[in-house]
């Protein structure tokens, strides 16, 4: 069967191959009748559309953006904060047209790198390894690229949440309370795991090292020095840090997470050995992702507006390739979105 082309169609219903292609791609070209006669045509023909590679060479853009993981992309599909954020970028890029592309900074088949290789037109870095050069890649690249919960660059747009503030008013909740053995949970992608002497001197993302620092200035404004642990972000154990966290000498009577798939994780490891929430240990998460309201007890937790993060970052990237299409050039915006502590069963005074 011969291929199907745009003269193809345009001669069968005698006009020009311009007026085809335009049917596709630029319809306020052609009346509504002529555009519904065109594409009833190819579609009889069995004409799907002009090729997306040869308009994209012809447009010079692709049609895509990507938003570049360090985690494996399994993370984007199961860890319902990356899903909050992705589903929201995908709702604001809807009308647009442009397409989502899920980008890991690991090398693939072939010693692919989806920075370097894959066509996108822009994309948002979001919550990456500092020392990942697949960031750095897309810079080199000249892509318009805004950053989501990492350290802001100058002349790099940027969209983060407030950790610190956040993190900080949990670590108050606690102190409030009448909590002086106190815990951290926290996580990191480099260094040791298990209990941390000095915090300060282990490398962090910037979400991670946001959060520390609104523990510790409540807690160290309290005179309280924490006890720290760290988990690896990917474990064959989830709850091995959190016991041996539990086994310390004192043990704390109050843990506060990096995470509420941390907490729900200590929660489960406390309740392993008979102690009760918040009975026996007070409990707090963050992010205030779906998981903390099903917990049992609820879980007291530091609410991020998530969807609200998606929508600005996908607002900046849109500005950022539309100005790299103009050649214009504005001032980077650097978006810090507010935070919220959420009080639920989980926090009490300590036990006497």
């Amino acid at each position: 069967m011969a291929r199907v082309t745009l003269q193809t169609i345009a001669d069968q219903v005698g006009v020009s191959r311009m007026t085809v292609s335009n049917a596709f791609s630029r319809p306020d070209q052609l009346s509504p009748a002529l555009r519904a006669q065109v594409l009833a045509t190819a579609q009889e023909l069995g004409y799907v559309g002009p090729d997306p590679a040869a308009r994209a060479l012809a447009r010079g853009t692709t049609g895509a953006v990507g938003v570049l993981l360090t985690e494996s992309l399994r993370y984007a599909f199961t860890d319902e904060v990356a899903m909050g954020f992705l589903g929201a970028i995908a709702e604001e890029l809807a009308p647009t047209g442009l397409a989502l592309t899920l980008l890991t900074s690991s090398a693939g088949q072939g010693d692919v790198v989806p920075a370097r290789d894959v066509a996108i037109d822009g994309a948002l870095v979001y919550s990456c390894d500092p020392k990942s050069p697949a960031a750095d890649v897309l810079m080199r690249r000249r892509l318009p690229v805004v950053f989501v919960d990492q350290t802001p660059v100058t002349g790099v747009p940027s969209v983060n949440v407030d950790d610190r503030a956040g993190a900080r008013a949990a670590a108050q909740h606690l102190v409030d309370l009448g909590h002086r053995e106190v815990g951290i949970l926290s996580t990191g992608v480099h260094g040791p795991y298990g209990l941390i002497a000095d915090p300060d001197a282990v490398p962090e993302a910037h979400v991670t090292r946001q959060r520390m620092r609104g523990w510790t200035d409540a807690l160290g404004a309290a005179g309280i020095t924490p006890t720290v642990f760290r988990q690896p972000h990917e474990t064959p154990d989830p709850s091995a840090v959190a016991r041996l966290l539990l086994s310390v000498t004192p043990r704390p009577t109050a843990v506060l997470c990096f995470s509420d798939a941390l907490a729900e994780t200590l929660v489960h490891a406390a309740e392993d050995i008979g102690l009760k929430v918040p009975r026996d240990l007070s409990v707090v998460g963050f992010d205030d992702n779906p998981l903390a309201s099903r917990m049992r007890p609820p879980l007291t937790t530091v609410r991020q507006d998530v969807a609200a993060k998606g929508q600005a970052a996908t607002a900046a990237l849109k500005v950022a390739m539309e100005r790299a299409q103009s050649g214009g050039s504005t001032r980077a915006r650097h978006v810090l979105l507010p935070t919220e502590l959420v009080v639920r069963a989980s926090t009490a005074a300590p036990p006497r």
